[in-house]
């Protein structure tokens, strides 16, 4: 998670605007980073006097850098160091008020119990005795509000005519806070009970069993309010003080905090009512004291590590060295992160701990501790879960592309109105197109369209598939994951030696094997190389030190990026590879003059190589994988990049070519003079342990792959191999079970499905009955001329759909037009359909990389492409590498012998 979601994710909502302000910070770290930039560029046109005056300039220019930042880290400082100052003075003045508050209780110990007692006996002597029994036979009676309100009506009349100005005082100066309300005024209420007037003393202790005498009691001569004292008490509340005593002597023998053997009896031992209620009011404002002394703490903490990463980023991207300066000589030594401040808030949290222990947990300080952070740890759970946690959640699933803190859009899909017989119904798109699909399916289940019941009904199945896959009306991978569903109930799956269908159960059993192949397994183990390599660090580590020979010409940065993007799509995905890549040329687009064609060159460019990289190895792309199990045999590695690569290459010059003609990304805004690009600095870290053994792994794993044919005696398949990162990584700890969770699910039941739907077009007969069809077809052709007319279809269909339901469509076709062919040329058609999938990227919707960069925005919040770019560029560059691969992949292929 970034520090800046972090931030947000821990921070006290109420002090937000207190907290440093991190994202202003490194946004104009990045303004700083640009107008370097361009003076360094405008240093370049003039020409010097002497060297000695260009060295003076260059050292004076870091210097200013340093004297324009500072100023604003310091009002950072000033501002957290005012406000944490008087939340410490507050906190610690209302340690100090419960520590007296504490001591007093100790002063007034076990004798305030009495007079709790006695004006409690008062008030039952004043209720009629059917009322008590009624109340007696409920199983939990409310009497803690009606002891405390008699604590405080006793506290207000032995306090009349007593001055309380230095209770007041306190009071007055006293914040007002979560801990400070309720249980404040109850605690001293309590405790204003029990201060002895001048002139009284509390009573004597009586021993137990015997009657209180006249002379060991408050007089009681005098009129009271309820009733005159004088009257006996009647024997059920006699019986009922035994009882009191039975419950209370019972509680504390099976209390796990009871009193403690050999000592005497305290106020915070006791379970005597007036003792519990006590306890409880100190226990609550403790607690409450606690939760704000230790969000205190975390502000500290959440600040420094703003300070130190935000001078961090300064250092990277001026080149500066200001961080160990500022955080050891001006940081440090100032509040609130000096050692001072740290150890007042330390001594504050052990303070605590000691009264919980002291109140609570009858001197239990290990358990104090456990219950402080169980308490604290539920607070924090509950702040997290509010707008924040809601937002970062957003965030990391990646819905709709916001960023943290943007507003969302909340605009809801158009609806429309149909009216029909039970009234008017509102319909969306999406809800339009289910219901459509619906009506074909059923429409086709009850029209023969094909010969053979079975081959009709997967006809039905197909055509339902293929419009919820196109228009999305419903995820893809629900669709799919309904395929093997369709295919059983339908009955349409048949056995193989008999022709007769089979029964529900065994065409169960049949669907789900042939669905988890070894195709699927290698698409997991895809997964993890890809997980692994981005967990330690290694693709970024190898971009950067290969975009850093690219120089500062334009030309040559924007095919260096495009290489770049293509290798990263063929091992890391072509999901993964252009959100890296964006993130790692954005120094570069930050520098940019305003309005530069460069900018939406390089995004562009970025998305169009990310395509392409989709094809240029097994696992870059689900669609590959798709073509590979339709394969009889299979393509081994070696030979699938014998043609890829090359294809791949090719394309990739082309389309660079291509770009440079469109936007001329050499040229300034203005036409004055030409553009340099600021250079990409490389990591300077080591390769680490960690990193070594990944790429070991990924090399060996890889290696097997490509000779896989060679050793298949002792191995077995490709899926196989697959397992071999899967335990090395997983069971040595470099990915955890949340990367195994984070894999792309979807992606793979996507695959299943298609697989499932392949088998059961070729199972019902329906894939006989096309051949009729497509031997029409190709009847009269060449061989070219079929790889023509395919190649054509198939960059149609992939610019408007899904690449890899494209290919799950597309492929069954090609193997059907193949196997017609002379010399049958299906497994030739299949990789070229395979490979043709990935050059569909003439829309903003066309592959994930273009989604991707049709979102990319710059400083200002305007997106860097429009559709005219794709239109314009994306269109043409499609063209460009369906016709290589028809062209430059065919001959390839000829030559290796693929057919």
């Amino acid at each position: 998670m970034k520090f800046s979601s972090s931030l947000k994710f821990n921070a006290e909502v109420e002090w937000w605007d207190e907290y440093i302000a991190y994202d202003a910070l490194k946004k104009y770290i990045y303004q700083l980073e640009k107008q370097k930039h361009e003076a360094l560029l405008h240093s370049h046109d003039i020409e010097s006097a002497t060297e000695q005056t260009s060295l003076v300039d260059r050292v004076a220019q870091f210097q200013d850098t340093d004297a324009l930042f500072k100023p604003l880290l310091d009002a950072e400082l000033r501002k957290i160091s005012s406000f944490y100052a008087l939340q410490e003075k507050q906190l610690l003045q209302e340690l100090s008020e419960l520590e007296e508050l504490v001591k007093e209780q100790d002063d007034i110990g076990m004798l305030a119990g009495r007079i709790y007692g006695d004006n409690h006996w008062d008030e039952d002597d004043d209720e009629d005795e059917d009322d008590w029994q009624s109340t007696e036979r409920s199983q939990d009676p409310p009497t803690s509000k009606r002891r405390r309100r008699t604590s405080i009506s006793a506290g207000r009349a032995m306090s009349q005519g007593v001055s309380h100005s230095r209770e007041a005082n306190a009071s007055t100066a006293r914040r007002v806070s979560i801990s400070s309300t309720e249980e404040n005024i109850d605690l001293e209420a309590s405790l204003a009970t029990f201060r002895v007037p001048p002139g009284h003393s509390f009573p004597a202790p009586v021993p137990e069993g015997e009657e209180p005498g006249p002379e060991s009691s408050v007089d009681r001569s005098g009129p009271r309010t309820g009733g005159s004292l004088g009257r006996s008490r009647s024997p059920t509340v006699g019986v009922r003080g035994i009882a009191n005593k039975l419950r209370s002597s019972i509680a504390s023998f099976g209390s796990p905090h009871g009193p403690i053997p050999g000592g005497s009896e305290t106020i915070w031992t006791s379970k005597m009512n007036f003792a519990t209620d006590t306890q409880l009011l100190f226990k609550r404002r403790i607690t409450n004291l606690y939760v704000q002394v230790s969000a205190l703490r975390s502000y500290i903490e959440l600040n420094y590590s703003g300070f130190r990463k935000v001078l961090k980023k300064y250092d990277k991207v001026t080149e500066s060295s200001l961080q160990a300066h500022y955080l050891h000589d001006i940081l440090e030594p100032k509040p609130p992160f000096d050692q001072g401040s740290r150890a007042r808030i330390a001594d504050a949290q052990s303070t605590l701990l000691q009264l919980y222990a002291k109140c609570v947990t009858h001197g239990d300080t290990a358990a104090a501790q456990r219950f402080l952070k169980l308490n604290l740890r539920e607070h924090i759970a509950w702040e997290r879960d509010t707008v924040w946690r809601q937002m970062i959640g957003r965030e990391r699933r990646g819905e709709g592309g916001t960023p943290l803190g943007a507003p969302v859009d909340t605009t809801e899909e158009k609806t429309f109105e149909v009216q029909t017989r039970v009234g008017r119904v509102r319909l969306s798109r999406r809800k339009a197109w289910v219901v459509l699909s619906a009506f074909v399916f059923i429409l086709l289940l009850n029209v023969q369209t094909v010969d053979g019941e079975e081959a009709n009904r997967c006809f039905a199945v197909l055509v339902f598939a293929t419009l919820l896959w196109a228009t999305e009306a419903i995820p893809l991978f629900v669709t799919s994951i309904m395929i093997p569903a369709l295919l059983v109930w339908l009955r349409v799956i048949r056995d193989t030696d008999t022709n007769g269908r089979l029964s529900p159960a065994a065409a169960t059993r049949w669907v789900f094997s042939v669905m988890f192949s070894p195709t699927i397994m290698l698409l997991i183990g895809g997964f993890t190389i890809a997980a692994a390599l981005s967990k330690a660090n290694i693709d970024r580590v190898l971009i950067t030190r290969v975009l850093s020979l690219a120089g500062t010409r334009p030309s040559v940065v924007l095919l260096a990026v495009m290489g770049v993007a293509c290798f990263a799509s063929m091992w890391i995905s072509n999901v993964a590879a252009p959100t890296l890549c964006f993130t790692l040329v954005r120094p570069i687009l930050r520098t940019l003059p305003p309005r530069a064609s460069f900018g939406p060159c390089l995004v562009l460019a970025i998305a169009l190589a990310a395509n392409i990289g989709g094809q240029s190895s097994p696992i870059s792309s689900p669609q590959n994988l798709i073509a590979l199990q339709a394969m009889e045999p299979p393509l081994d590695w070696g030979r699938w990049f014998l043609v890829a690569l090359p294809v791949s290459g090719m394309s990739i010059i082309l389309i660079w070519l291509l770009l440079l003609v469109s936007y001329r990304p050499s040229r300034l805004p203005m036409g004055d003079g030409s553009l340099e690009i600021k250079s990409i600095r490389p990591t300077r870290e080591r390769f680490t342990m960690k990193q070594w053994w990944v790429t070991f792994v990924c090399i060996a794993t890889i290696t097997l792959w490509v000779v896989e044919h060679a050793i298949e005696e002792w191995i077995g398949d490709m899926g196989v191999i697959a397992i071999i990162p899967i335990v090395a990584f997983f069971g040595t700890g470099v990915l955890k079970k949340d990367d195994f969770e984070q894999f792309l699910w979807s992606v793979v039941f996507l695959a299943m499905g298609g697989i499932a739907l392949g088998k059961g077009v070729t199972s019902s007969g329906l894939l006989d009955k096309m051949d009729v069809l497509i031997r029409g077809l190709v009847n009269g052709r060449s061989e070219f001329g079929v790889v023509v007319v395919l190649t054509t279809v198939v960059l149609i269909v992939s610019t408007f759909i899904s690449h890899t339901i494209a290919s799950v469509l597309l492929v069954p076709i090609a193997k059907a037009v193949g196997d017609n062919l002379p010399g049958n040329q299906a497994n030739l058609l299949i990789l070229i359909t395979g490979l043709v999938c990935s050059t569909g990227m003439g829309m903003p919707v066309s592959g994930f990389p273009n989604q991707t960069a049709a979102t990319q925005e710059d400083e200002m919040g305007q997106l860097y492409l429009t559709n005219v770019d794709f239109l314009k560029n994306g269109v043409p560059a499609s063209v460009i590498a369906a016709l290589v691969v028809s062209s430059l992949g065919y001959a390839l292929m000829k030559l290796i012998g693929v057919n």
